[in-house]
């Protein structure tokens, strides 16, 4: 994630087709007590940023009261990246995932303390928030920093970058849109590219791998990983 641990990056669940099993969930509720702050800001600054999950498609020009580009950030985790982008972007408008409660009363704080207009909040399951509620091609990027590696080769089918997950990804990004993952594990980054180098809606005419945009702050977890060894890459890919 963009914050300070892999759990809250990995706000969705894989989708196994139509095996009437229930879906694999590529997140942990590894959630901590919520401070007092946390739980005020979830309750009176939610009106005001927060979106509804199950409310129906999104209508972004009725959320921000303007049609502008749209991002949206996928396990956002304290929300740094998710500030920053919104104060460096103004001209765009942001959505930001996650399943995580205190990460969301933090960021919340956050936003009022800046009198930031331009983001709003989803606490729920992304891969049901995609599905349902955006529609095809209403993203102009959307960006995943961190997600849970899931390092053990058992768990690797609860990462959450997986061909069906993809496929959703292209649906909702708007042509020329882009995908930008980020990790701090090799091998995870290897299994991105196996998923989405053959994928027949992205592409990278350059090359996945760049380094990592300015848009993109990097965070004390990533400070911290790198300092233990860990080589972060940044994967960016256009929708065809």
């Amino acid at each position: 994630m963009a914050g300070d641990d892999h759990g809250a990056a990995a706000s969705t669940r894989v989708p196994e087709g139509a095996t009437g099993r229930r879906p694999i969930r590529s997140f942990v509720r590894r959630e901590g007590r919520l401070t007092a702050a946390q739980q005020r800001a979830l309750t009176e600054l939610w009106p005001h940023y927060g979106l509804e999950a199950h409310s129906g498609r999104l209508d972004p020009g009725a959320i921000f009261g303007r049609h502008a580009p749209v991002w949206l950030e996928i396990g956002f985790g304290n929300g740094d990246a998710l500030r920053h982008m919104a104060a460096h972007f103004p001209e765009r408008d942001f959505i930001g995932i996650e399943v995580h409660r205190p990460g969301v009363g933090h960021l919340l704080n956050a936003l009022a303390e800046e009198g930031r207009t331009n983001v709003r909040v989803i606490c729920a399951d992304a891969a049901e928030i995609l599905r349902a509620q955006i529609a095809a091609a209403q993203l102009e990027r959307i960006l995943i920093f961190f997600p849970d590696p899931w390092p053990k080769k058992r768990h690797h089918k609860r990462r959450l970058i997986q061909p069906r997950f993809a496929d959703e990804l292209a649906r909702v990004l708007a042509p020329g849109g882009v995908l930008h993952l980020a990790t701090d594990w090799a091998d995870y980054g290897e299994h991105m590219r196996a998923v989405l180098d053959p994928h027949p809606d992205f592409h990278a005419p350059h090359g996945p791998i760049w380094p990592r945009p300015a848009y993109r702050p990097a965070t004390r977890f990533e400070r911290r990983g790198l300092r233990r060894g860990h080589g972060v890459v940044d994967l960016l890919y256009e929708r065809r």
